[in-house]
């Protein structure tokens, strides 16, 4: 079976992209996608991703990590799905899609797409980091020098530790800046090494940064190794609406593969 391909990438966090609509893609097929996601022996990407018809929104947003398992939502990946609905007419400005965590909204503005994230209605305060479910369970840790920080490391250790064990949580590390600007590097799982770019991640962590009080700013720059992102929110109670994760969504290139 020959299959078409789109590779994207949002600050450096990069996807397979395939339009599944028509397309039958042997989606249970995990050893499959860990190939096409192998940097050595297939496409190479942190991510695969199947755009696919839905009964009552734009299209339906399915995601597997590169370990070839269907994992829970990607911002990143979210807002290259919505450019690639774009290039392929399915949209036009805007849009409302389904993923995994439900329905999301988003616009296009320009080379950046505005996502609409999942309402967060709980920061979970431990000794020693925190932890935000942003759509994908995310543990943070406040660090001075988030460049010293050995990611990999570091992070499968926790990633694998009590109390997530095989199920997994994606780790991060923060450093602040200013109130408006946070360096941020992230240990994911399913890709199990670091990314350049996360974008449930940089959501998690700006409103962690908010509730623990180390910034009074509900718009914030969230810095990967990628590039910048903008997350923006409302506190309403003691949950966040109106989450939005704003940055780039790059087609790269097209291709057919052999499979």
């Amino acid at each position: 079976m020959i299959l078409t391909f789109y590779k994207y990438q949002g600050a450096g966090n990069d996807f397979i992209i395939i339009d599944n609509r028509t397309t039958i893609f042997p989606e249970n097929n995990t050893s499959l996608i860990n190939q096409l996601c192998n940097r050595k022996y297939g496409i190479g990407a942190d991510g695969l991703i199947l755009l696919e018809k839905s009964a009552s929104v734009d299209f339906k947003m399915k995601y597997y990590n590169a370990d070839g398992k269907e994992s829970t939502m990607c911002g990143n990946g979210g807002r290259c799905i919505v450019a690639f609905a774009k290039k392929l007419g399915v949209i036009t400005k805007e849009t409302t899609f389904e993923a995994i965590d439900g329905l999301h909204y988003a616009t296009v503005i320009n080379d950046l797409i505005n996502l609409q994230m999942i309402d967060v209605n709980q920061v979970e305060y431990y000794p020693n980091h925190y932890f935000v479910n942003s759509g994908s369970p995310h543990h943070i840790i406040v660090t001075t020098q988030v460049k010293n920080c050995n990611v990999v490391s570091q992070g499968r250790a926790i990633r694998y530790g009590a109390p997530y064990f095989n199920e997994g949580a994606n780790v991060n590390f923060v450093e602040k800046v200013n109130d408006a600007h946070f360096k941020l590097r992230t240990y994911e799982r399913g890709v199990e090494d670091e990314t350049l770019a996360c974008g449930t991640g940089a959501t998690a962590v700006a409103i962690a940064m908010f509730d623990t009080q180390m910034t009074d700013k509900n718009t914030l720059t969230i810095e990967t190794l990628g590039g910048s992102l903008e997350v923006s929110f409302t506190k309403e109670n003691n949950s966040y609406t109106n989450v939005f994760l704003k940055g780039p969504a790059t087609f790269v290139f097209e291709g057919t593969i052999n499979i």
